[in-house]
């Protein structure tokens, strides 16, 4: 019977062009995307990326449900293989065209963390607009191993933008930006050979992490952990550390609790005698003295006439 008919694609309304809106109801949904149909028997498919200008993979599901009257934008239209694609991500600008007007460089935003990797914190600002905050710019004195250490996926974090590559849909964005950086306070406070106090916060095989009273962490060796009493300092301790290094590049402060009573004590080193010199008569006596000690008794003339010179010199 149905050939007795026409097809309904022949009936569609030949204006229709790619680029125009449409509505229709959702008839069939798979997880790549919605069948939608505009027309008695006339049908297209919205992709599930389609959906949302955000680049993160969801279901279709998130978007849509069968029954829903929805409103799309013709992307493409193939009337000979009776095909349609269709969006509705396209009803809502794309948030990349003018993304250096909302989100300039400098500016600051409050973003959702989406995931992990080592090397780093993906969030989301907007539907859209995804960003990375790199593990060195999470925090000016904490030494992050890993992001999870920091936030969970989920909350929210404070972020300023750093740099836009518009072309690649990326943000660059930073967290300890947000305050001042605390190493330009610690080159002064720091100063090699002053001394504060700090708690042993991690032991390892190298030495101990030491956090410090005025902000920041230090690093002793295990030479520069043995106290006075000769026992080795222990993690939780507060001690007195003495900076030995301070390099504000490599944000690098090294300490040592034993010079804290090492030094002063061999500073005042015993001053050796003083060798007196009564001028070059006693020399000259002295020898006299070392070449008459080696003679014999038939030289003692030549001896007393020279002794009688060098003192008709004097």
């Amino acid at each position: 019977m149905k050939q007795l008919t026409p097809h309904p694609w022949d009936a569609l309304d030949a204006n229709l062009k790619v680029g125009d809106h449409v509505k229709g109801k959702v008839v069939v949904m798979a997880d790549y995307g919605a069948f939608v149909e505009i027309a008695p028997g006339v049908e297209g498919l919205i992709h599930v990326s389609e959906m949302s200008w955000s680049q993160h993979l969801r279901s279709a599901q998130d978007f849509m449900k069968v029954g829903d009257e929805v409103e799309a934008v013709i992307l493409t239209l193939d009337r000979a293989e009776r095909k349609m694609s269709l969006g509705i991500k396209q009803l809502k600008e794309d948030p990349w065209e003018t993304i250096e007007v909302k989100y300039p460089v400098g500016s600051k935003h409050t973003a959702k963390v989406r995931n992990f990797t080592n090397f780093g914190i993906f969030v989301e600002l907007e539907e859209g607009v995804d960003g990375l905050i790199h593990i060195s710019d999470l925090s000016w004195t904490k030494k992050v191993k890993h992001p999870s250490e920091f936030t969970t996926v989920g909350a929210d974090i404070d972020v300023v933008v750093l740099e836009i590559d518009k072309e690649n849909r990326r943000l660059s964005l930073g967290h300890k930006q947000l305050e001042a950086n605390p190493w330009d306070e610690y080159e002064a406070i720091y100063t090699p050979g002053s001394v504060h106090q700090g708690t042993i916060t991690e032991l390892k095989d190298k030495g101990a992490v030491v956090t410090l009273a005025e902000g920041g962490e230090g690093f002793a060796t295990p030479k520069h952990l043995t106290k006075e009493d000769g026992t080795q300092a222990k993690e939780g301790e507060t001690l007195d550390f003495k900076v030995i290094e301070f390099v504000k590049e490599t944000k690098r402060i090294i300490l040592s609790h034993s010079r804290t009573f090492e030094e002063g004590k061999d500073d005042v080193k015993p001053t050796a005698p003083r060798k007196h010199n009564n001028g070059g008569r006693k020399n000259e006596t002295a020898a006299i003295n070392n070449v008459a000690a080696g003679t014999s008794l038939g030289d003692i003339d030549a001896l007393a006439k020279l002794k009688a010179q060098m003192e008709g010199k004097a």
